[in-house]
């Protein structure tokens, strides 16, 4: 049979599971690649899955946006934590994670040929998805220090665009957003009459006194304003697969549609788990960030040995640090040599769509902190001895 083509032929292919067949054949090898956690869900997590099996009707399919404790206590973390308001203006939609959430958005949002701009480097999957709709990103690029740039968002909109991305904290940068920075593309967005689709799956992930943004709790912008959240990151909910969003009411109908397609409604299992995890107390997202936080000056402190051959900007924010490596070799055969020859891997930058050099994001959130020493010692010397040769 000949091979058939579809529109996911322009569709990069996921990164992880490619970096992932070199690991396997590469026995030994420490991963700072995937973005996620080390830490398990919190006991409470567990304890609220005997609600769901002592409950025979949970075996039947639920509402399409989410079950209704879950959807009450996720309103009082958005007001508490978040400072958004649900009102009669938005509502929440529980997701199979927050890419689901990001697809469900786009998918609301556009008709085929429409642009969506990114700032890059981007996240692939919002990459992906924007491309498996039929529509078109838009390439900004971000300032020398991965800072948004709002002028340039501004100037590259068109008749056709109909949303611009953040993600802040920023994957795969590490970088946090100034609140005047998302300010003013919120103002850009209301005055264009698009959408601001804010990715906040890294909200937790601030260190040095840095304070999280969420543009959903800036006044006179429910109406334009899409917030994506996950359990994936600060809850070690990476299989769960339970995220959320909050959209505009208006967009409700739409984003149903695309939701009871694909899904029909979260795993009810998974929405009981995360309705336990909610009630964890605040030490034990404080004792994990912590604890992060140590392997991240850990991870700075052994990078800053490669002042020269790379250039590290600061980052306040999730768990990465990306890299500018001053050689003219190719991204993805430095992650090739790195595995085979020193044991250690990280994400090219051309994944997230950054090729006009060698780009490396490295990725600290995943490793106990013997580790990541280990881990990081190995990524140095195999820097220093590639590059330097």
């Amino acid at each position: 049979m000949e091979s058939l083509t579809s529109r996911m032929q322009a569709v990069q292919s996921p990164i992880i599971p490619v970096v992932g067949e070199l690991i396997k054949n590469s026995p030994g090898t420490i991963s700072l690649g995937q973005g996620v956690v080390s830490y398990n869900p919190p006991p409470e997590a567990i304890e609220f899955l005997a609600q769901f099996l002592a409950e025979p009707a949970n075996n039947s399919y639920k509402s399409v946006e989410g079950i209704p404790p879950l959807l009450t206590v996720l309103a009082g973390k958005l007001q508490d934590f978040n400072g958004i308001e649900i009102n009669g203006e938005n509502c929440i939609v529980v997701t199979a994670g927050s890419n689901m959430g990001f697809m469900n958005a786009i998918l609301a949002i556009t008709n085929p040929g429409d642009e969506i701009i990114l700032n890059t480097p981007y996240y692939f999957n919002h990459e992906m998805a924007i491309a498996m709709a039929g529509c078109h990103p838009v390439l900004v690029a971000t300032d020398e220090n991965y800072q948004l740039r709002p002028e340039a968002i501004a100037q590259a909109i068109t008749p056709k665009t109909r949303a611009v991305v953040t993600i802040s904290p920023n994957n795969p940068t590490g970088v946090v957003y100034s609140e005047a920075a998302l300010h003013q593309v919120n103002q850009i967005c209301g005055v264009h009459n698009i959408y601001h689709i804010s990715d906040e799956a890294y909200e937790y992930f601030t260190y040095n006194g840095i304070k999280h943004i969420s543009p959903g709790a800036f006044d006179n912008n429910s109406e334009y304003t899409i917030s994506l959240y996950s359990l994936s990151k600060a809850y070690g909910f990476a299989s769960w697969r339970i995220g959320y969003i909050v959209i505009p009411k208006h967009l409700l109908v739409a984003v149903k549609k695309v939701q009871d397609t694909i899904l029909i409604c979260p795993p009810v299992i998974s929405q009981y788990a995360a309705l336990g995890a909610l009630q964890a107390k605040e030490e034990y997202l404080q004792s994990h960030i912590a604890a992060i936080a140590q392997v991240r000056q850990l991870v700075l402190d052994s990078l800053n040995r490669l002042q020269g051959l790379c250039s590290i900007i600061p980052a306040d924010g999730a768990f990465y640090f990306f890299l500018k490596v001053h050689t003219q070799m190719d991204a993805f055969e430095l992650v090739k040599r790195l595995i085979q020859e020193h044991k250690v891997a990280v994400i090219p930058g051309t994944t997230f769509g950054i090729d006009d050099g060698c780009y490396l994001r490295v990725a600290y959130g995943a490793l106990q902190k013997e580790t990541a020493k280990e881990g990081i010692e190995r990524l140095v010397q195999g820097l220093e001895t590639i590059v330097s040769n």
